[in-house]
Parts: structure tokens; sequence; C-alpha cells
């Protein structure tokens, strides 16, 4: 055996002779370091790092966000899960959950307190009742803090384990290097010892960087000090380049990947594997390792741009989220006076609400204040609209039961015939029920149909009444054209006796009743022109004339339900006249007796007053006669 290692030996030797002036085997300690930077030392990017780097700040606010919307019971639901499987936990999610939980704790208290105070108690004097709940989460807590405590210690006993047995590796490399053992015993045992480093996995954070220098600089020691056959040597560095290689055009396509975040991590384990594998030629190192680094670092880039891009995004948001809250906020809720501006105004409110939910999250530091003021915008939107509708409310019953009394008054009209004075009360009940404002929707239709039913029944009797009306109208002023046509036709010569015709037509054009409206004007304008012709021929007196009058006009005043009314007013207005004339006379009388006729112009101003003075006598005893003429209709 000694032959044959000493043979292989100087096989190894006589090979590497030839190769001594362009890399010699035994690298100075210097030269070994040169190396071992070039290979191990990465842009930006540790595994171990990335292990212990935070999540994205998106992701926190999302869960954030999404704990934000738990219950109690929810909440102490999901901590139960995490004590059960305190491995799969993470301290950020449980801190969550406890920050969720007396948030809602705090409110809670508060509302109490509130309550405590609005009943007359004193706020320094409010004692928090217990609540079972808060028992059950702090023994939660404790719970999974010692189930948590005792994995992190046992993780923490299996990195010094494996601390040790990587020390142990390292020492093993380290003899390696020195024995003088057959070749290919060494490579098996140094292949050994690369795939037992494989398989211990996590150690001591701050002994990383150590042992995988101190294992790099063996390995290569390995390859390099040692004399192993150059065939071996060569075949291991083909293999490590191909799977460099391969690693970094996996590195390369991940440029094309779209999810930058998935791209990153792919990117950490793809580095571990580049760990894993050992060095490949020497002039190959740098050109191997620098393909790498560049692809990692437009990974990095992309993975730095897309959180700066993320944090700008999420300054416009807060931007958005910020211009919606100011515009729920400027709503005057004294300007909504009716039901159409405030569904109007509801429909903005909403939109504004669907529009906050499509804006992504704002900054960590921001986003739950800002969704708290959009929240306590809202609130007091909707508080306002709920007290204008419970208002309207009241005020609706009300206007119901003022319109269900017009009703009740059109229901007791609609059955009259007097049809003037009934139409006046009508039009003002309608008048009426226009200034009322609405009432409930589902008494809208109902009260509204009793009361136009009523005024609609009153108008069509009067309807029907005035269309037979009419025709009796039409009738009367037939008669009455008849009747002017036989006044124009007195051509008695006996004054006397064609006088007396004209009283008896002049009394029967009082007997004949109304004519229509449009009409009445024109025929007592012909029938007057007829009278005063005959007057004129027959050389009537003035005050006979205008006493034939009032008794025409007389009988027109006494027609109709409100007949005796209008006759005993105008016997009073008529009594009026007569007491004024009676005093104005009594004043020219007095004033006549102080007047000298001897004095120059006295004469003329007697005269007048005297003339005065049998005018008013005359109308004095025209009124009289009226008024015996009304006495005498009454």
């Amino acid at each position: 055996m000694k032959d044959t290692h000493e043979t292989n030996l100087s096989a190894v030797e006589t090979a590497n002779k030839s190769e001594e002036t362009k890399a010699p085997e035994v690298m100075p300690e210097k030269k070994v370091a040169e190396v071992e930077t070039s290979e191990a030392s990465t842009p930006d990017v540790s595994t171990e790092e990335t292990a212990t780097k935070p999540a994205p700040q998106a992701e926190e606010t999302e869960s954030n966000a999404a704990l934000g919307k738990l219950t109690k019971a929810e909440i102490l639901e999901k901590l139960t899960a995490l004590t059960d499987a305190p491995a799969e936990a993470s301290r950020n999610e449980v801190e969550s959950l406890k920050q969720a939980y007396y948030k809602l704790h705090r409110s809670e208290l508060e509302e109490l307190k509130k309550a405590f105070v609005e009943e007359g108690g004193e706020e320094d004097k409010f004692v928090a009742p217990e609540d079972p709940s808060e028992t059950k989460f702090k023994e939660l807590l404790t719970v999974y803090k010692e189930k948590r405590a005792a994995i992190l210690a046992e993780e923490e006993r299996v990195k010094a384990a494996n601390y040790a047995l990587k020390l142990q590796l390292i020492d093993q490399l380290k003899e390696l290097c020195e024995s003088q053992d057959d070749f290919n015993k060494l490579y098996n045992d140094f292949k050994d010892i690369q795939q037992r480093w494989k398989e211990i996995k996590a150690v001591p954070q701050e002994h990383v960087n150590d042992l995988w220098k101190n294992y790099q600089i063996y390995t290569e020691k390995f390859y390099d000090i040692i004399k192993i056959n150059n065939q071996f040597r060569d075949y291991d560095f083909k293999k490590n380049l191909e799977l460099k290689t391969a690693l970094c055009e996996t590195v390369e396509k991940l440029e094309e990947e779209p999810d930058v975040i998935s791209a990153f991590h792919q990117l950490q384990k793809l580095h571990q594997q580049w760990r894993e594998i050992g060095p490949v030629a020497k002039d190959l190192r740098e050109e191997i390792w620098t393909r790498f680094k560049t692809a990692s670092t437009i990974i990095n880039k992309r993975h730095q741009e897309h959180f700066e891009s993320l944090k700008s995004k999420e300054q416009d948001n807060l931007i958005a989220k910020t211009a919606i809250c100011e515009e729920i906020e400027s709503i005057n809720p004294e300007t909504l006076k009716t039901f159409k501006d405030w569904e109007d105004k509801n429909k903005e409110v909403m939109a504004l609400q669907e529009k906050w939910k499509t804006i992504g999250f704002a900054p960590k530091k921001s986003n739950v204040k800002i969704f708290e003021r959009f929240r306590a915008a809202c609130d007091a939107y909707f508080n306002s609209k709920a007290e204008f509708y419970k208002k309207s409310k009241e005020t609706m019953e009300k206007n119901l039961e003022l319109k269900r009394a017009l009703c009740e008054k059109a229901e007791a009209l609609k059955d009259s015939t007097d049809w003037k004075s009934t139409t006046e009360k009508m039009i003002a009940l309608q008048k009426e029920w226009k200034t009322i404002g609405s009432v409930a929707r589902k008494h809208s239709d109902a009260v509204w149909k009793r009361f136009i039913s009523a005024c609609d029944y009153f108008f069509e009797q009067k309807n029907k009444n005035v269309a037979s009306q009419k025709s009796v109208e039409q009738t009367n002023l037939d008669a009455k054209k008849a009747l002017i046509a036989k006044i124009k036709g007195i051509e008695d010569t006996d004054n006397g006796e064609a006088l007396a015709t004209l009283k008896g037509l002049m009394a029967e054009w009082g007997t004949i009743g109304h004519v229509p409206f449009k009409e009445k004007d024109k025929i007592y304008k012909e029938y007057h022109e007829a009278v005063d012709q005959q007057f004129d021929r027959l050389k009537v007196d003035q005050n006979e004339r205008k006493m034939q009058t009032f008794r025409t006009n007389l009988n027109d005043l006494s027609g109709g339900e409100r007949g005796k009314n209008k006759l005993y007013s105008e016997r009073d207005k008529l009594m009026r006249m007569y007491e004024r004339m009676k005093n104005e006379l009594q004043t020219y009388e007095n004033n006549i007796g102080f007047l000298n006729i001897s004095s120059k112009g006295g004469g003329g101003l007697v005269k007048e007053m005297e003339r005065k003075i049998e005018k008013l006598k005359n109308e004095m005893s025209l009124i009289i006669k009226k008024i015996d003429a009304i006495d005498e209709n009454l």
C-alpha cells in the first residue's frame, strides 16, 4: 500500500509540476484570502439575513387591516390555534393579535365609562369590570410564550450542536489536508465531509461567515495543497462549473419573472445552493462569480425599485384617501332639506366608499389614522342622515294628521249645494293641502285619494248643476231680449198708460232669472238704454227713474240663497247714507242762518246753499222710498 500511495502521489506531483508556472498548487495565505473573497462575497444578499428579514410593509399593513375587523372571540380562536402550533406562528402575528385585542378592550372600556358618566357617575370613580376573555387571553399568551421559548431554546440548542459538528468537520478537513493516506481514501473522506456539511443546517448567526470562510479555505487547500489526481480535480471543477452555470442561467431567467417578490425569494434559495457547490477552476472562478453576481444585482435592484415605487404609490394613496375624507367632511347637513337631497348625497357618499375600496394601502404610519378619519366622517354623515329621517318621520306623522283633517272637511262639504260658497271653501282646502309637507309613502296614496275623491265628487255635482243652469240662463237671456223688444215697442200716446206698461215690463224683468255671465253686462246695457229712451219719451222724473231702476235691481239682489242677507246689507248701507245726509242737511240749515243777505255776495251763497238743501231733501226722500221698497221685499 505504501508503494502504491507513493506512486500515486508521485504521478500527481509529476502532472502538477508541468503547470507550476501557471497556477501553483500551494497558494499563499494572501492569495487564498483573495480567492475566498471573490467567491464568497455576495451583492447585498445573505441567506441567514433573508431568513430573519421582516416581511414587506404592504403585507404587514394588509394583515393588520384584516385583524382590525376581528371580534374578541375570533382573536381568542386565532391565538388558541397559534398556541397549539407555536412553531408555525410568528412573533409579529401574535403581537398583532395582542394589539387588536387590547384595542377592542380599550374601546369597550371607553364605552362603559361613557355610559357610567352619562348615568351620573364620576369619571374618576369608574372601576372597570372583570373581563373573563382578558383572563383567557393572558393565559393563552403565557402558554404561547412558554411553548415558543421552549421551541427557541431547542432551536438554539440544535444550532449550537450543528456549530460544534461543523467545527469538527473543519478540523477533519484540516486533518485531510495534512494526511498522507491513500488518495482514494482521502478523496472519499473529503466527499463524505462535504455531504455531511450540507446535511447540517442552521448554526448561530454570528458564526455563519467564519464557518463558511474556514470551510472554503480548507476545501480549496484540499484541492490546491494536497496533490490530488488532476483528473478527479478537473472532473469536480467541471461538475461544479456546470452546476454554477445552471444557477447563473436560472438567476438570469428570474429577470423575466413578473412577480418581483417571488423572484427575490427564489434568489435567496439560489444563493444558498451556490454556497453549497464547491469551487471551479481558478481561471474561471472570477468569471463565473461575476456572472452570478451581475444577474443577482439586477434582481435585487428590481426588488428595491419595487418597494420604492410601492412607497410612492402608498403616498399617492394617502393623498387620494385624504381627498375622500375632506369631501365627506365638507357635507353640510343643514343644506339637505328633502329626502331627494339626502338620497342624491347618499349616492355620492356610497360612490366615495366604493372608490375608497379601490385605493391601496397608505404608508404604515398613516394607514390606521386615515382609516379612522374616513370612518369618523362616514359615521358623522350617516348619523346626521338618521337624525333627519327620525325628525322627518315625526313631521310626516303630523302632516298625515293635518291631511286627514282636511279629508274630513272635504267629505263634510262634498254634498253641499251652495255652489259658490262651497267652491271657495274647497279651493281653500286644496290650497291648504299644498302647504302641508309630505307624508310617509305607505300612507301618501291612500290619504290623497281620499281627499281628491271628496273634491272631485263635489265638483262633478257642481258641473252637473252648472250644465242645467246654463240651459236655464240661455232661456232667461232669450226672455230678456224679447222683453227689451217689447219695451222698445211701447208706442201708446197716453203717457199714463205707456208708463204703466213700462213699469209692468220692468217688474217682469225682475222675475226673469240670471243670464249667462258673459252676456250679463251687454243685456243689462240694452235694457237700461231701452228703459231710458222710454223715460225720456214719457218725460219721467229722474227720481222716479232711479226708483224704478232700483226696484228692478232689488229683484235681482233678492234672488239666491243669500238674497235676504244682501237685502239687509243694502238697507244698512242706505240707512248710513240717510244719516250722513241728515247730518249734512242740518249743517247747511245751521250755516244758512249766519249768512247776511244784505252783505256783499251774501245773496249768491244763500241761493247756492238753498239749492243744495233742496237737493239733499230730494235724495233723502228717494232713500226713504228705497228703504220702504226693501222692507216690502223683506
